[in-house]
């Protein structure tokens, strides 16, 4: 069964056993993140004791400086909390799912359409629905003057932290092309009571948003859209310098475009604060831009998602959530965001990044603030990318069936190496299933591509570890390439670009030029091991687990 909302699904945790309630005063300001911190990486050194990996959720019930307030950390924070949070037994039950839409074929003759009657049933179940606003939780109070954002517990989560953070927010935003909404997850550094910082990386569909905004403020000339792209880095820089017109004579140096006027200079946001579990895991999946987040969150739960329009903005959110924010975005604002301890275990420095403007909030009565940390892996965030790669490997496999499976190791920080295997079928595959991934969605983030055959656990990084050392020769396996790389990456030589490698760690042939013989692996004929196996329990070898 699908949870209602957050306090349904704090209820499940606490029936199975997942949840803690911290009962003790703990500030929101640093002490949060560690206590989060020590619980996550339990079962490793300095964790907490006596949990699964992981550890388990976390209610914190007497947050210093704010009374009677509550903040969940942590609630997707183990593989049995995921599968929990989804209402599956595995996450490759849902990946299944996924494969049985896309093998659906047009119906031939009138007995197949009647088949597919119950599947089209079942997928009408995945589209949201709007509600009355006095069904909807998140209208118990509603306040569009005299509010402020820090009235919620809003965590400051390391150090050096340039400030507090909203770090679990539902971020919706509108294709102003399309119409169609975007849900995405950005951090919000908060600047004051009204006001946020909104961490758009320069890739994701809501900056993209804001993009067409731009380009539809110069007019409808492609020459005007060029220059306003260039001009501003992908409406990341300059903003607010772009006065001059695109008509007449071009001053050397100086911007060629200019926005309209301000009223049409904004874009819209909400964003929605502690919603159903399905719901706010849908913020962080790679969709593609046509698919809407609350479409994949109905399927996910099987049961729509239910919206309520918002009271000063044009857009909709999920009608139980425990907080919204509404407000805009300014196309000519941009205001310094950060640092920020991020998931790559390092700070991500200051930067400049959208302002958003909240005009109203309102939520429900006594609302759970949820939050989430991030940083050195591995964390609560390790276990969502997790369920995103074993849901969308069908997905990647779609596009290029010859990959077998996909291993995103958490300490790789997600964008920073995927180990691939294939099932190679003609010479320089490998290379070709690098190029694929490279130029697939997000995964143009990916700084390391490993590609090992179909005989290869991805899953055992001894195993692959073993087979890539051994099976490549360094100059002719190893490829470079330029391209988008992530806002978070201190490494690369540019902001937002730089270089990627893919290791072809496969099996060479001679039509790849390898025209030495190829040894094969060791490992022990099966005769012997069955003999073994027979007397294995009479040597009294296995000692007592430690």
């Amino acid at each position: 069964m699908a949870y209602d909302d957050l306090r349904d699904w704090i209820k499940a945790m606490e029936k199975a056993g997942e949840l803690k309630r911290v009962r003790a005063e703990v500030d929101p300001i640093l002490e949060m993140t560690e206590i989060a911190d020590r619980a996550s990486k339990a079962g490793k050194k300095g964790g907490a004791k006596g949990w699964a990996p992981g550890g388990p959720a976390l209610l914190f019930e007497n947050v210093k400086g704010y009374p009677g307030a509550r903040v969940l950390m942590n609630q997707f924070g183990s593989e049995s909390r995921m599968k929990l949070a989804l209402n599956v037994d595995s996450l490759d039950e849902i990946a299944g799912r996924i494969r049985t839409f896309m093998e659906i074929k047009s119906p031939e003759g009138l007995l197949e359409k009647f088949k597919m009657l119950p599947m089209l049933a079942e997928v009408g179940k995945f589209f949201p629905k709007v509600i009355s606003a006095r069904d909807a939780a998140c209208k118990q109070v509603i306040r569009r003057e005299n509010f402020s954002v820090l009235d919620f517990p809003v965590l400051k989560t390391w150090p050096f932290d340039g400030g507090r953070f909203i770090t679990l927010p539902c971020v919706i935003t509108r294709d102003p092309k399309t119409g169609k909404r975007n849900v995405g997850m950005y951090r919000m550094q908060v600047y004051d009571g009204q006001t946020t910082g909104m961490h758009w990386q320069r890739q994701k569909n809501a900056a993209e948003h804001l993009r067409e905004r731009v380009r539809a403020s110069v007019g409808t000339s492609p020459a005007a859209h060029v220059a306003a792209m260039a001009e501003t880095a992908g409406a990341t820089t300059n903003i607010a310098g772009m006065t001059n017109t695109i008509s007449g004579p071009v001053t050397p140096g100086a911007p060629q475009v200019a926005f309209g006027k301000e009223k049409d200079g904004r874009l819209e946001v909400a964003v929605a604060i502690g919603t159903d579990p399905a719901t706010t895991f849908a913020a962080i999946v790679p969709a593609p831009p046509e698919v809407e987040e609350f479409m994949i969150a109905g399927f996910l739960r099987q049961k729509p998602v239910e919206l309520v329009k918002c009271e000063t903005v044009d857009l909709e959110v999920p009608a139980h959530a425990e907080i919204v924010l509404e407000g805009y975005v300014n196309l000519s604002e941009l205001r310094t965001e950060g640092p920020f301890g991020d998931h790559t275990g390092y700070y991500t420095m200051e930067d400049e990044y959208p302002v958003f403007h909240i005009t109203c909030i309102t939520h429900r009565k006594d609302p759970v603030y949820a939050a989430t940390i991030v940083g050195k892996p591995p964390m609560e965030d390790a276990w969502m990318g997790k369920a995103v790669e074993r849901i969308f490997l069908p997905l990647m496999k779609l596009t290029m069936p010859e990959i077998v499976d996909i291993n995103l190791p958490a300490e790789g920080v997600f964008h920073n190496l995927m180990i691939v295997s294939i099932r190679k079928s003609y010479a320089g595959q490998a290379r070709k299933v690098m190029n694929g991934i490279w130029s697939m969605g997000q995964a143009m983030f990916t700084k390391c591509v490993i590609v090992v055959d179909e005989d290869c656990d991805v899953q055992d990084l001894g195993e692959v570890t073993l087979r890539v050392t051994n099976n490549i020769d360094p100059e002719r396996d190893i490829a470079f390439t330029l391209g988008p790389v992530d806002s978070l990456d201190h490494a690369s030589r540019l902001p937002n670009f730089g270089s990627k490698m893919g290791i072809d760690g496969t099996r060479k042939w001679a039509a790849e030029g390898f025209t030495r013989q190829w040894p094969p692996m060791i490992e022990m004929d099966q005769a012997t091991k069955s003999r073994v196996d027979a007397i294995w329990s009479s040597l009294g070898i296995d000692g007592r687990e430690k």
